[in-house]
């Protein structure tokens, strides 16, 4: 019998390329299936690279068959907020259809472990600054939708089959790996600091506020920046968990505390050793004031402690992974 292999779905992606690299470091046997529509094949570190789509049955069955995989991964996912609401059916297509298939053919498989990269927008605008796992769960745009429908899914077939699983609700994830083997090189982003960073290195004309009257100290918009070599520890934390016969959790993944946007430019201009061009514009439509994890059951749970708390050093891994990409661009 060939050796039980994880499979990680979106592996070449900016958070799964991550988690992948600590994997493979760790010594485990990964094999990644991306259809490289946002991924780049030279970030998946140590593993096979599969291109393919989670929702092709055919190729997902046999990967799980031939690898004899016990433990999926799953991030393959569209995650542009604005993109979900001028194309849902994109968000429900790829993101919820496509994970129906891949837990279909994982129960057919007798996978018995599956760890799902889900959101904070499943929590929409929270009526508290600060969001547990048990908050009211509300999402405003089909990206957060079609995250939760993917929850409940996986929740239900755990109740129906022997698969335990773990979801892990990401905050606002920056930063890249600190010795800049790979990073963030995900086309037309959205993220607060990885657009900064490109303003930064003079890939964008400068970085848009949008809102500057929000009931917050400074009138910017606060959120949980959490350095993705953290998250990434907390995926093969949760895998831990789940091999030493741990139950099927939810669990959110942020520091505990937010920056305001104000914050954020002031560290990136630190960082970067001059201004970067700002122009505030009005609120968007659907933007919490602020959004903050309470990260206690994550800690207590799996012993997860993050070693990059410091929005500097995110911003610096950020800026010195996209002065690498100005390097390499033509």
């Amino acid at each position: 019998m060939p050796q039980n292999k994880i499979l990680v779905t979106g592996g070449a992606g900016y958070i799964g390329s991550h988690v992948v690299h600590q994997l493979t470091e760790a010594g485990e046997p990964v094999v990644v299936l991306d259809n490289l529509s946002t991924g780049f094949a030279d970030a998946v570190l140590g593993a096979e690279l599969v291109v393919g789509d989670t929702g092709d049955r055919e190729l997902v069955s046999r990967l799980l068959h031939e690898h004899a995989i016990d433990t999926v991964l799953h991030f393959a996912a569209h995650t542009i907020v604005p993109e979900s609401v001028s194309d849902p059916l994109k968000y429900y297509g790829n993101n919820t259809c496509s994970t129906r298939n891949l837990l279909s053919c994982c129960q057919d498989a007798g996978v018995k472990h599956f760890i799902f990269s889900s959101t904070a927008a499943v929590y929409g605008i929270p009526e508290n600054t600060i969001c547990t796992e048990d908050s009211p769960l509300a999402p405003i745009n089909p990206y957060g939708m079609s995250k939760l429908m993917s929850e409940h899914m996986l929740r239900d077939l755990g109740h129906a089959c022997d698969m335990k699983h773990v979801i892990l609700r990401y905050f606002n994830v920056a930063g890249s790996d600190p010795e800049g083997r790979i990073g963030q090189s995900t086309r037309n982003a959205t993220l607060l600091i990885k657009v900064a960073a490109e303003v930064a290195t003079g890939k964008r004309e400068k970085l848009y506020v949008f809102g500057t009257d929000y009931p917050t100290p400074d009138g910017t918009g606060v959120r949980d920046y959490i350095h993705v070599d953290d998250l990434a520890d907390a995926h093969v934390r949760a895998l831990d968990h789940l091999r030493r016969g741990g139950e099927s959790v939810t669990l959110n993944c942020g520091y505990g505390h937010g920056y305001s946007v104000r914050e954020v430019i002031d560290a990136v201009n630190r960082v970067n050793g001059a201004p970067i061009a700002v122009q505030e514009e009005p609120r968007r439509a659907g933007d919490p004031p602020s959004l903050i994890a309470r990260a206690d059951r994550i800690k207590e749970l799996l012993g997860w402690q993050p070693k990059y708390d410091d929005l500097d050093f995110i911003v610096r891994t950020s800026l010195d992974w996209e002065r690498k990409l100005a390097r390499h661009t033509p």
